[in-house]
């Protein structure tokens, strides 16, 4: 079998969908008329990857406020932000070039998601005629940090209060493969900077990987070995106004625990690593062929999604090459290493615009394609 090839998710927004969302927020246009921008740039967005040969097509997450927030908002500025949340809440990073991102907190009960990745997905799925088309989905752990970081918290987080945050995040997933979605991925980018310890974001320092896996694995476990061939997991170290959060750290950090969680693949930030090498053999003698009856796949990343330059077919071909000395040929995927743009808010100062890197986020996903059944050829699968 060829090696596979999988997008993370989302694209930059086009700039007149931004300015669409800020004069939302600011009230100058309705909500129907937001709902108008968001359809177009979806429409292109599934169209335009549908031409990249990609195998499952997204519309580029044209319709959330982010990856970490969509359950909760309706855009980053703080629209439709139910009544049991308070915005103000703790970060949830701190990113390198000096910009944060920070989530809501939770007042009162009950939780409940306001939205669903589902109902998204429904309203982009007729753009893809008959190309198969996927989604992603908030890692219940990321719903652990709506909450104060305090000793009360850490001992109820695997209690009933927490078995509705899975709940929530299951019905998520259902909802989606019910409207058509062949593939579903959890984003956990929270993963990696568990490990960071940043003083400036306390969390980072509480030791909760452990936890996270836990709380994931409770949906996962909720799925049959056949679903979870279907249920990815995405990590990165952060990619937002071309900066990350979290590249610091070391992936060892993160690694031996990354497989333990019972999904069927992972798409694993790698491009931008200076020691790939490494990585690829740690990910070799740790991903299991069988979770809990699933054999495990690593997507490793070949493409980085912050830096303008677009890798070429040989590259990608190259660093495939380079992989398969370590990681099984039959586990062995190629993917992008974060989604282009996973807040809808994000003027790519690298790029120098939006509608640029959108233009260069769909050259990258080509090469990527191409490059891979290089790969593949060379290697003879």
């Amino acid at each position: 079998m060829p090696i596979p090839t999988e997008v993370v998710g989302s694209l930059p927004r086009p700039t007149a969908l931004q300015h669409a969302f800020a004069q939302y927020d600011a009230g100058i246009i309705s909500k129907d008329e937001l709902f108008q921008a968001q359809d177009q740039a979806a429409e292109d967005s599934v169209k335009r990857m549908i031409q990249t040969g990609e195998t499952y097509v997204t519309d580029g997450e044209q319709r959330t406020s982010s990856f970490a927030t969509y359950p909760v908002v309706d855009t980053l500025g703080g629209k439709g932000l139910a009544s049991t949340l308070r915005a103000g809440g703790q970060y949830f990073a701190i990113f390198a070039d000096g910009h944060h991102r920070q989530l809501p907190s939770l007042i009162s009960g009950p939780f409940r998601y306001s939205h669903y990745a589902y109902d998204n997905f429904k309203k982009s799925k007729p753009y893809s005629g008959s190309h198969p088309m996927k989604t992603a989905v908030i890692a219940p752990s990321m719903l652990y940090l709506l909450y104060s970081l305090n000793e009360e918290v850490a001992g109820r987080c695997l209690s009933r209060i927490w078995l509705t945050r899975c709940k929530q995040c299951e019905k998520d997933i259902r909802g989606c493969f019910a409207a058509g979605a062949q593939r579903v991925s959890i984003d956990f980018t929270e993963g990696r900077l568990a490990a960071k310890n940043d003083p400036r974001n306390p969390w980072t320092g509480a030791h909760l990987l452990k936890t996270f896996i836990d709380l994931n694995n409770k949906v996962l476990d909720r799925f049959t070995a056949e679903e979870r061939k279907n249920i990815g997991v995405h990590t990165c170290p952060g990619g937002d106004c071309d900066s990350v959060h979290s590249l610091d750290v070391d992936y060892h950090e993160l690694l031996p625990s990354l497989f333990q969680m019972n999904a069927g693949y992972f798409l694993i930030e790698l491009a931008s690593e200076k020691d790939k090498a490494k990585v690829y053999k740690e990910i070799g003698k740790t991903i299991r062929s069988d979770a809990n009856g699933v054999k495990q796949v690593a997507f490793v990343g070949v493409i980085n999604p912050l830096n303008p330059e677009v890798e070429t077919p040989e590259h990608v071909c190259e660093a495939l090459l380079e992989a398969a000395k370590y990681i099984p040929k039959d586990q062995l995927g190629a993917t992008d290493d974060c989604g282009f743009s996973p807040f809808s808010i994000d003027v790519k100062p690298k790029h120098g615009s939006p509608d640029f890197a959108r233009d260069v986020a769909f050259q990258k996903i080509a090469n990527r394609v191409k490059g891979a059944k290089m790969a593949s050829e060379k290697l003879g699968i």
